[in-house]
């Protein structure tokens, strides 16, 4: 397995950053989790604050390994660690680790995974259907060869907000076996009735769910953000950029019943009494999205969104069953 170069990878920008740093507001001798690490800009930028420590975590082996120069230049500042990071209490504890100053998630699929087409996360050139994330489990291939059509529209609709799920999932059930990128986006297009003349490729909305599907990255979210509230010490921030409604709603929700802006009550939890448990977040900023200069140099971030907030000194929330599972 090779990594992407230091060249190949000086292109992936990330999102937000001035905007990231400002909400994190690192200073020197401080700990901060890039829960994504990726291609590493954020955590560069931390770095470059002074702060003492930062752990970064990537559930891809190929960001590990491209981050292993950086670590190395940190002088021991810089910590990778090749796990998930809805795992990052358990992972910091390990470590010696109670409490940090700042966590930033960067959810969703990184440039780096998007332009390698052996990774078959996009169609944009031809590759193996594969989408895995931590390169182990269960491909796209596996899934949708194996999947019953039902199960097959549900996730398309469900994740990818399609409306023609149905119709989609029929096409692939009945086109198996399908191996590379170029063959679904194909079979999608043309149960869609795509023309050149479309503003968006349907595609591009099945490639979305089956890529969430398979790496649970909705339940993933879910288990950082709780896993962030458990490790950010009163006054640590915490900083999420998303990519797609199903992402920001999460997180817009997570806030606002954590600052105690909305009721507590969910499909997981009853609705919170006077007595219930108090805010572990305030200072909750607006929704923060890249403006026209950004867009022109990195058109990636127009899906972008930026949410904010900084940790109170009450006590974490009891995850119900269901919630944050893999903590």
């Amino acid at each position: 397995m090779s990594a992407p170069s230091q060249a190949s990878s000086a292109r992936h920008l990330p999102v937000l950053l001035e905007e990231v740093v400002g909400a994190l507001a690192p200073v020197p001798g401080e700990t901060h989790v890039d829960g994504t690490f990726g291609a590493g800009g954020y955590t560069r930028a931390i770095l470059s604050k002074g702060v003492a420590r930062v752990f970064a975590f990537d559930r891809d082996p190929e960001a590990i390994q491209y981050g292993e120069t950086l670590a190395a230049s940190s002088g021991g500042r810089l910590t990778l660690v090749p796990e998930r990071f809805s795992r990052m209490r358990q992972a910091l504890a390990a470590r010696g680790v109670d409490g940090v100053d700042g966590v930033v998630l960067d959810i969703g699929v990184s440039s780096m995974q998007l332009d390698r087409a052996e990774r078959g996360f996009s169609f944009q050139g031809d590759g193996p259907l594969d989408m895995r994330m931590a390169q182990e489990g269960e491909s796209a291939a596996d899934f949708l060869n194996h999947a019953d059509e039902a199960e097959i529209a549900d996730v398309i609709y469900e994740l990818g907000e399609e409306p023609k799920a149905r119709r989609i999932a029929r096409a692939i059930v009945a086109a198996r076996p399908i191996e590379r990128t170029a063959q679904l986006a194909g079979i999608v297009r043309k149960a869609t009735g795509y023309n050149a003349g479309m503003k968006k490729d349907p595609a591009t909305r099945t490639f979305q769910a089956i890529r969430i599907h398979v790496n649970q990255e909705l339940a993933e979210l879910e288990g950082g953000l709780a896993a962030a509230e458990r490790v950010l010490m009163p006054g640590g921030r915490l900083a999420v950029v998303t990519f797609h409604s199903l992402e920001d709603r999460i997180v817009k929700r997570f806030l606002k019943e954590r600052s105690g802006a909305m009721p507590s009550g969910s499909r997981h939890r009853p609705a919170a009494s006077e007595t219930g448990p108090a805010p572990t977040f305030e200072a909750v900023g607006k929704a923060v999205r890249p403006g026209a200069a950004e867009l022109d140099v990195n058109p990636r971030a127009r899906s972008a969104t930026l949410r904010a907030a900084r940790r109170t000194a009450a006590p974490s929330w009891a995850t119900p069953s269901g919630e944050g599972a893999s903590l």
